[in-house]
């Protein structure tokens, strides 16, 4: 069946003086029906987070351009990808007086296989028609707690140290790379990544019901203003990615 691909990337500086997430999405200069997503949520003072996000989609929009699917296999380029952007915010940070860090997930479509990898608490969702299947596990406290039984989920939104990351790029260990299994596409999936400024203040449910029920677009707005009123002045930056496979209008005739 013919597949279209809708992508939507949208961010909002919230409350915050400084937008330290970045967003990306772009499709291979050479490959056709290839693209990659990238959000990274920055942490550190002084620009510093700003400037780990941007190295993030730099090394991402790289090492995508060098990729051949003939001779590489995706996992790897996305495990690479997070590893490579670490060593480079750790050079950054011994370089100046700035503690740069920042969270990444990553997404890369290609014929006949969709495959992602995150660390930090920037999630990756996936949505196949109107019913969740996949959503990443936070490296963050609250969620180590989770996965132990110890919090539930209302719990974790008021926790105090929800913050928390076990583990990020441009820390002194080395990043926990994440490596979701591999998808085959089909109409009807939707992948959306975002930071917590937008996950942290809306539930599942309410996310997968926009996301299925509207356009990339539409989706995203209503998305980052619902996060915006709920915010109620002391929101974080919101970024999106969303990324929305749909049967082409030519196979529906």
């Amino acid at each position: 069946m013919p597949i279209t691909v809708e992508t939507c990337v949208a961010s909002h500086i919230g409350d915050r003086r400084e937008q330290q997430d970045r967003v990306g999405v772009f499709a291979h200069p050479r490959q056709p029906g290839m693209l990659m997503a990238v959000l990274a949520d920055g942490m550190g003072g002084h620009t510093g987070g700003a400037m780990a996000a941007e190295q993030v989609l730099l090394k991402a929009r790289q090492n995508f351009d060098d990729y051949s699917p003939r001779s590489e296999d995706a996992g790897s380029l996305l495990s690479t990808i997070v590893n490579e952007a670490h060593l480079i915010i750790r050079l950054t940070r011994l370089t100046s007086e700035k503690e740069p860090h920042s969270t990444a997930v990553v997404f890369v479509l290609q014929p006949g296989e969709i495959r992602w990898a995150h660390c930090g608490d920037s999630r990756l969702y996936h949505f196949r028609d109107n019913c969740l299947l996949t959503r990443s596990e936070d490296h963050s406290l609250v969620g180590d707690l989770q996965r132990k039984g110890q919090l539930n989920d209302a719990g974790a939104r008021i926790h105090p140290k929800r913050n928390v990351l076990l583990s990020c790029l441009g820390s002194e260990r080395p990043p926990e790379v994440a490596l979701g299994q591999a998808v085959r596409p089909q109409a009807g999936d939707s992948f959306l990544l975002c930071s917590d400024g937008l996950w942290g203040l809306l539930f599942d449910a309410e996310i997968a019901a926009e996301v299925c029920s509207r356009g990339a677009r539409d989706a995203a707005e209503v998305l980052i203003e619902r996060a915006r009123k709920r915010g109620a002045g002391a929101g974080d930056n919101i970024s999106l990615a969303l990324i929305k496979l749909v049967e082409s209008p030519a196979s529906q005739s």
